[in-house]
């Protein structure tokens, strides 16, 4: 009897906890208040009175960026930093161009999915699943084609074509930020101990101070 009590509790205190969650706005909009003082998951609200077109406006996504770098790519965003009135929408874009060759390397968005659209060119785009298992999924994409990137999972794109390419991302947070792998266990701020990383990837620790140095 006890333990059917413990389960009806359980229960109830699960469906308190549905209803009270309000996945629905409160309000028509939450533009971006970087100056506020609140701390909150995400920006303070400015007053919405003050709310202007600008604030939901990003102008140039048609410019290609500049490729010119050791990469061969350039990611122009356009998230909550770019317009403002994202704030707590939960929707962000970015446009990725590609060099010849040009490649956005392993790297990871904590905070969101990604779907990718090839506008010009063929890219060679993957993911790899969580241990244990650490499988590689991956594509050759051309014009028109479209790739989901899962939350979380570590995840690049390389442009395999002749010529220039470049795709649009749409990502399921106004704010997805990006982990470059390299970049966070090689370049750190401080750099991890080069004998924790030498024995974790198997390495001599001079390479080890190489890979710190490059990134």
């Amino acid at each position: 009897m006890a333990k059917h009590i413990l389960v009806l509790n359980l229960l109830t205190v699960t469906c308190a906890l549905v209803v009270a969650f309000e996945p629905s706005p409160l309000q028509d909009f939450c533009v971006a208040d970087p100056s506020g003082s609140a701390r909150v998951n995400g920006f303070a609200c400015m007053d919405p009175k003050l709310a202007q077109a600008n604030h939901f406006t990003f102008s140039g996504l048609h410019v290609a960026g500049n490729t010119s770098n050791p990469l061969g790519s350039r990611v122009t965003p356009v998230t909550v930093a770019q317009i403002p009135g994202l704030n707590t929408l939960g929707a962000s874009l970015a446009r990725i161009d590609y060099a010849p060759w040009g490649v956005i390397p392993p790297h990871v968005h904590p905070r969101a999915t990604e779907i990718l659209t090839v506008i010009e060119g063929s890219l060679d785009v993957g993911f790899v699943t969580s241990n244990p298992e650490n499988r590689l999924i991956t594509k050759v994409l051309k014009k028109g084609d479209v790739f989901v990137f899962p939350i979380g999972l570590a995840h690049f794109q390389r442009n395999v074509g002749h010529g220039n390419a470049f795709s649009i991302s749409a990502l399921s947070s106004q704010n997805p930020g990006v982990i470059t792998i390299a970049n966070a266990v090689f370049g750190s701020n401080p750099s991890i101990a080069d004998d924790l990383l030498a024995k974790a990837f198997q390495l001599d620790k001079s390479v080890v101070g190489q890979l710190q140095t490059k990134s």
